[in-house]
């Protein structure tokens, strides 16, 4: 059975990789990705449908804090139901995304921004060299840079902030990037070759 889904997982990929450098396969690569995006799109509804049983299962029990398992059901129900009944172009499903979803990513990012500033401190506290000293002081130099002071922006603040975003941080996401690529390509050949067997134990 090893063998089998081994030959199944390298023929697959050598069909998806040879759509790219030899035209006629094209097609099979084609139906291949639309098979993969069926299955990415079932394992989704999978992931939801264990989020409901396992919040279901603690406001049966009412277990601590269950109430909030209650209201995150009956917001993807309602999200559920008003997407299918009205389509995600309708104006009310456009002020749930501004009235609901975007506010609160901007109140999850502000918690982002001050448990980092918070950690920052306790690694100076824990270990006080050179990089805690420069983690910390860039930290608050971008925090102060990028909020809306009462006496309006500092220019020397909004000039290094954004220099710091339009280059060092981008820079860093494009070194993030390309490792990430390395990486799935590395697996992916190892996968091609056999060496890794994530579908079917070693």
């Amino acid at each position: 059975m090893r063998v089998f889904t081994a030959a199944i997982a390298i023929a697959v990929g050598i069909l998806i990789l040879g759509g790219y450098f030899y035209p006629p396969l094209a097609a099979v690569q084609t139906l291949l990705l639309n098979w993969a995006i069926i299955l990415a799109g079932a394992a989704t509804l999978v992931g939801v449908f264990n989020l409901i049983a396992t919040h279901t299962y603690k406001i049966r029990r009412r277990e601590k804090d269950s109430a909030y398992s209650a209201l995150l059901i009956m917001g993807l129900a309602a999200a559920l139901i008003f997407g299918i009944a009205l389509r995600p172009e309708h104006q009310i499903m456009r002020a749930m995304m501004d009235g609901i979803i975007i506010p609160a990513e901007a109140a999850l990012m502000g918690l982002l921004t001050v448990s980092l500033l918070y950690a920052a401190i306790r690694l100076l506290r824990r270990r006080a060299d050179a990089m805690s000293i420069v983690f910390l002081v860039t930290a608050a130099l971008l925090i102060l840079g990028s909020a809306t002071l009462p006496l309006g922006n500092i220019p020397l603040l909004d000039i290094f902030s954004r220099w710091t975003v339009q280059v060092l941080a981008l820079g860093g996401a494009r070194g993030i990037i390309i490792g990430v690529a390395l990486g799935a390509l590395t697996t992916g050949l190892r996968v091609l070759f056999g060496a890794d067997r994530p579908y079917g134990g070693n």
